[in-house]
């Protein structure tokens, strides 16, 4: 159950920063990937930088989509390049 508490999370919260990249409105592999990786990333040194340590707070929330857009914006940075 947790796994997939986990995976909404992710998807949510990549899918919220591909909107404001505007990069489509459909959530795809690209935002799961980006979301979970952002939210580990970023969620996890944001709440242990801010003292809340790994328990559910909105510093770990924001960090989780900060880390999420930054992954997205290096993703679509690598791929412009290699085309």
């Amino acid at each position: 159950m947790l796994i997939l508490v986990i995976l909404a999370f992710g998807m949510a919260i990549g899918w919220l920063a591909q909107l404001v990249l505007g990069m489509g409105t459909r959530p795809n592999a690209q935002s799961l990937i980006a979301g979970l990786v952002g939210s580990f990333v970023g969620g996890l040194l944001v709440s242990l930088v801010a003292g809340d340590g790994l328990s559910l707070r909105p510093s770990g929330v924001i960090g989780s989509f900060v880390g999420a857009i930054i992954v997205l914006v290096i993703w679509n940075w690598i791929s412009a390049r290699q085309s």
